[in-house]
């Protein structure tokens, strides 16, 4: 079933959900300029045997309104527009499952709106916590020193995204998600071009926005309150990870109250076939009965 929600005048965003109403919500949010359907579809269904899923396009992209220029907002204002689908759709708790910006996002959540969560799962991120990582050897390491994104990957992004058409448009996203993917899993570009194309088609466009690259990113800092939540959280820890890569996982567990760590054998910052299964399996063992 799919929804248009208001999320500010003037401001809408697509909304689908799959399984059956009457199991517990499971809340997908994804990545910085990602669709909704970067959520594969088999992932989507495997959860969906268990819970009311939900995936979402944040602003400025998939259906939702592109109009960052005439309507700049926060990220923060991003975690509030997940508070929003769950009110839409009459959720008052919910699992959240955040990869990337949506495991940031997650977090302001597990922060700001714990009554409202079930659990959380947070994937290929890092923590918004100024607290150091405390080494296997005891010694600690200023968050701000923790390891930055590969630099393939830095040089990708600044790259100027030209207009070729779309398939030139699709070779850019296919060689993104091949460096997105690391190199311990052998990459499907076949499958991701025909993700990204699906993509394409439910946008309508395949225009890139680059709005949440300059989204205000002050007020994010959640040092003290991940410290001491309640809210259940599951990190997951991906060894191939080259935006985010370990000792990040490590970090976010040891800062958010309580968290578990579970490593998902050969994963990147992506989400090919071969990690679905261990990914819903983990996500599904952490959800069971809460």
């Amino acid at each position: 079933m799919e929804h248009l929600v208001d999320a500010a005048p003037g401001v809408h965003l697509w909304v689908e959900e799959r399984g059956a109403a009457d199991t517990p919500a499971l809340l997908l949010i994804m990545g910085a300029q990602a669709s909704g359907l970067g959520w594969p579809d088999e992932l989507v269904d495997s959860l969906a045997a268990h819970h009311r899923v939900i995936r979402y396009d944040h602003r400025d992209t998939g259906r939702s309104t592109w109009a960052f220029d005439q309507q700049p907002y926060a990220l923060t204002d991003l975690a509030g527009d997940a508070v929003t689908v769950l009110d839409f759709l009459g959720i008052g708790r919910a699992h959240v499952v955040g990869l990337s910006l949506g495991g940031m996002l997650a977090q302001l959540l597990v922060a700001d709106h714990p009554d409202r969560l079930l659990s959380a799962t947070l994937i290929g991120t890092c923590a918004l916590s100024s607290t150091p990582y405390i080494r296997p050897d005891g010694t600690p390491l200023p968050s701000a020193d923790l390891p930055g994104v590969a630099p393939h990957v830095l040089e990708m992004w600044a790259g100027p995204v030209e207009d070729h058409g779309l398939e030139a448009e699709l070779d850019r996203r296919v060689e993104h998600w091949r460096a997105l993917g690391g190199d311990r899993i052998p990459f499907d570009a076949g499958r991701a071009r025909a993700m990204e194309r699906a993509i394409v088609e439910h946008t309508g466009h395949y225009a890139t926005s680059t709005a949440h690259g300059r989204a205000d990113t002050a007020g994010m800092d959640r040092t003290e309150e991940l410290a001491t939540t309640g809210v259940p959280t599951l990190v997951i820890s991906a060894p191939a990870e080259p935006v985010f890569p370990p000792p990040h996982p490590q970090h976010l567990a040891q800062v958010v109250r309580g968290a578990r760590l579970t490593e998902i054998p050969g994963m990147g910052h992506a989400l090919p076939r071969q990690v679905l299964a261990p990914l819903a399996a983990a996500v599904l063992a952490h959800t069971a009965g809460r």
